[in-house]
């Protein structure tokens, strides 16, 4: 059974990420550049998946731990999901195809960390085999980019229609996987419990107090990046950009793989600054890659193969460092909460305020294709990476002494 356990993990990892980076990286450039969305509006369509993730801990809480068997619950949610992701290649007006896709989004995120959790509640060994099962996520994201810039879906619906099909393919696989049946049947569960409030006892220690904060704070420039940067480098002239931007996730192997010598070496404080450091390099690289030949080109690509470092130090390094504050009772609520914070909350308002941003810079006069200030815009997430920064090391300045 565990030999051919690993493989079949893996297969389902591939294919978990292939849907979401079929239409989540090119999305922007369709919206805005077909279909004629504004920016806020553009900047919505993204939050539907932060609304996703608030949603998740209730559907995964309520269903998947007291009702349905886990395989199961992934399996229908992707079919549902391929039927949403059909249809929001026919919708051509926001009023339209937001509600749409938040559906599909209440849909899909459930499955990332039902997915996680069934591959920890098999593996035998899930420190030593969860990250061979893992790593098919990135193989998954850059085909995914392949594909889209090979049938040049970028500004087109049929990446909708393409992760359809995946995404009824994987509904149907995902039936064959192992048998996981809910684990507190007949339990009640109250909704704190659900959304990991249990884990608020954590925040009486300052540093895990600053911690959440910081990363919260950081979550918001970040989503600048996903909303616009392949708009950005499609009116910079850029040919397949989807399938450029997938060295961000070879970068991110390369990284996740030496995460544990800079944490040996660096600790979880000094980690977790190189990435923040990090996305304001990335901007600053962003906000001067429009400059003309070679040396804005290397700056661009500069920036995209830093995610390395902007995800893996912040967010991998976030997350082993909660599992490291939390004890075994509520180390699951610990990884919710901070879930729901970063990925929910955290980037609702990044991806809204990127979105009204990309409004408030548009050129009144288009250039070539350049619509908007982009310099103007790249300066903002920049500076707000900036005060997170100042403000992360201000806030440990008096815990020195301590472990972050």
């Amino acid at each position: 059974m565990h030999a051919r356990l690993v493989p079949r993990l893996s297969v389902f990892m591939f294919v978990q990420y292939l849907i979401w980076g079929s239409w989540y990286v090119a999305m922007g450039s369709y919206l805005l550049g077909t279909l004629k969305f504004t920016g806020a509006q553009t900047g919505l369509a993204y939050s539907a998946f932060a609304i996703g993730a608030m949603i998740s801990p209730f559907l995964t809480g309520l269903l998947a731990d007291r009702w349905f068997a886990t395989e199961k619950m992934i399996a229908v949610f992707n079919l549902l999901g391929a039927a949403l992701l059909f249809l929001l290649s026919k919708l051509t007006t926001f009023g339209a195809f937001f509600p749409v896709l938040i559906a599909y989004c209440v849909m899909y995120v459930p499955t990332l960390s039902l997915g996680n959790s069934l591959s920890f509640h098999h593996l035998e060994n899930p420190d030593k085999d969860f990250p061979r099962v893992k790593i098919w996520s990135a193989f998954g994201w850059i085909v995914a980019g392949l594909i889209i810039s090979r049938l040049n879906a970028e500004k087109s619906s049929l990446q909708f229609v393409v992760a359809a099909i995946i995404s009824l393919a994987l509904g149907l696989y995902s039936f064959t996987l192992p048998h996981t049946p809910p684990k507190n049947v007949g339990q009640k569960m109250s909704v704190g419990q659900m959304l990991g409030l249990e884990a608020l006892a954590l925040f009486r220690r300052p540093s895990f107090a600053i911690f959440v904060l910081c990363t919260f704070l950081i979550c918001i420039p970040l989503y600048f990046y996903f909303v616009m940067m392949i708009t950005y480098l499609d009116q910079l002239g850029w040919t397949n950009p989807a399938a450029k931007m997938t060295l961000a996730q070879v970068s991110d192997m390369v990284f996740l793989a030496m995460l544990p010598w800079f944490l040996h070496k660096l600790g979880y404080k000094k980690t977790l600054m190189l990435g923040m450091l990090a996305w304001l390099t990335r901007y600053v690289l962003m906000a001067y890659g429009n400059a003309p030949g070679a040396v804005g080109t290397a700056m661009l690509y500069g920036a995209i193969v830093l995610h390395g470092i902007c995800y893996d130090f912040l967010f991998i390094t976030g997350q082993m460092y909660v599992d490291d504050q939390a004890n075994e009772r509520i180390r699951g609520a610990a990884q919710g909460l901070i879930a729901f914070v970063l990925w929910g909350v955290g980037a609702f308002v990044g991806t809204t305020l990127a979105g009204r941003v990309m409004d408030a810079h548009q050129l009144p006069q288009v250039i070539g294709a350049i619509t908007h200030d982009w310099r103007g815009i790249w300066v903002i997430p920049a500076a707000l990476a900036a005060g997170v920064i100042v403000l992360f090391a201000a806030a440990f300045r008096e815990e020195r002494k301590k472990p972050v």
